[in-house]
């Protein structure tokens, strides 16, 4: 199997990460992973950020941005970004009302400026995918027109835990986008009822969880391997299209410290040879 790079999505330790940014990207680094993905700072300058990074280690390959920062601040924005060293920037989420309702060309074209902004800077612009981009749009699946639309402007990060819960087989979706993207979220989760409605919360700029509601289909998220996503498949797809990077994210521990996710992940991906 290819040797990906693996990283963590911070947002998955973000209650530790408010109360000791420092300590936590430590504790990170010494589960094994040496490869970050910011979402949200907890008002750290980017010097800060990068010299933290640098003394533990760590790389940023990635950050969790909504677009409209990028509209607001423009350089400004993207100047964090290659201070801290990032190479993608996500759109972590952009709800549905922004691509229906005669929206979807409109949004298009603020992705486009925020893609040119970035690419200026050396930054890809991505996308990382819920559930609900799988709806269908003037007969087309939202998120595949979304691609088509950026006309490379745009390459996915997709999140194998939305795909398989919108009732998608990740590694067949993956399959579908060779030499088209280069991150990858690696999440796991037990469900009972897929396609039951959204059952996550939406972060905002600070990098917390806001709204979102959930059904009760037996939705919780699992540390990677321990749910009822097939990794290996989702691997062996990765490796065909070309990705380079693999992302653990776990939304929610629950009752379970998120760091102790964190490592049960990271010691999964070590017996598959990462």
């Amino acid at each position: 199997m290819k040797q990906f790079k693996v990283g963590l999505q911070l947002y998955s330790v973000r209650s530790l990460m408010e109360k000791d940014f420092y300590g936590t990207l430590k504790a990170v680094k010494e589960a094994g992973y040496d490869y970050v993905e910011f979402a949200g700072y907890y008002g750290h300058t980017a010097e800060e950020v990068r010299s933290m990074l640098d003394e533990l280690g760590l790389t940023c390959i990635s950050v969790h941005q909504g677009p409209d920062l990028f509209m607001e601040k423009g350089q400004e924005a993207v100047d964090y970004l290659t201070t801290i060293g990032a190479k993608y920037c996500a759109i972590p989420w952009y709800g549905i009302e922004n691509f229906q309702n005669g929206n979807f060309d409109a949004t298009i074209e603020m992705f486009k400026k925020v893609s040119a902004l970035l690419a200026k800077s050396g930054i890809r612009l991505t996308y990382h995918n819920h559930d609900f981009e799988f709806q269908k749009l003037d007969g087309e699946v939202i998120l595949e027109k979304i691609y088509a639309a950026m006309d490379g402007g745009i390459e996915g990060e997709v999140d194998t835990c939305w795909v398989h819960y919108a009732g998608v087989n990740p590694a067949e979706f993956i399959l579908k986008y060779k030499g088209q993207m280069k991150t990858l979220h690696l999440k796991d989760f037990v469900c009972e009822k897929l396609g039951g409605g959204p059952v996550y919360a939406l972060i905002d700029d600070s990098g917390k969880a806001e709204g979102g509601s959930k059904e009760d289909t037996g939705f919780r998220f699992k540390p990677v391997g321990q749910g009822i996503q097939d990794f290996p498949a989702i691997l062996a797809a990765a490796e065909e299209v070309g990705i380079d990077y693999v992302i653990v994210e776990q939304d929610d521990s629950y009752d379970q410290c998120p760091l102790d996710a964190a490592r049960q992940s990271r010691e999964y991906l070590k017996t598959l040879g990462l």
